[in-house]
């Protein structure tokens, strides 16, 4: 029986991927949030060390599409941990996946940049507690990389 070699698989964050980072609100009111829903895993709060990933589910698949910007990111659900570190900064937070997002193919080919160091296509959200560990708020996008934590 002959092997067959399996389909190029998405990019395993075992290895780091770079992006654009945003924020959203979530859960209870906290800074310039007001208090909303809990997200897809009914956990996500502003006030906490949580992001999005566009790959929890086959439902949230479909709608974030980031493979419609040429990017596959592997299936991770609630609760998994990731490094997001600012590339103009070199500051970084461990949080864990609280909810489906950013919806990456609204946004394909979005750049954002500091100085010369850029990055294309919105791969996670960060809540307000989680960015303002790595940048201002009001900065909205950065460049980024995300690793496994």
């Amino acid at each position: 029986m002959a092997r067959t070699q399996p389909p190029d698989p998405p990019i395993d964050l075992y290895a780091s991927v770079q992006g654009e980072v945003s924020w959203f609100c979530c859960g209870t009111a906290w800074g310039p949030c007001s208090s909303t829903g809990k997200g897809a895993c009914g956990t996500c709060n502003s006030g906490s060390l949580q992001h999005a990933w566009p790959n929890t589910s086959d439902a949230c698949w479909a709608i974030t599409r980031p493979d419609s910007c040429g990017v596959s990111l592997s299936r991770r659900t609630c609760g998994f941990r990731h490094r997001t570190t600012a590339l103009c900064s070199g500051a970084s937070v461990v949080t864990a996946i609280a909810d489906c997002g950013p919806q990456t193919d609204l946004f394909c080919g979005e750049r954002s940049c500091c100085g010369s160091t850029c990055a294309s296509n919105r791969l996670i959200d960060l809540t307000p507690a989680a960015y303002s560990q790595i940048a201002s708020l009001s900065t909205g996008l950065r460049p980024c990389e995300i690793a496994t934590a």
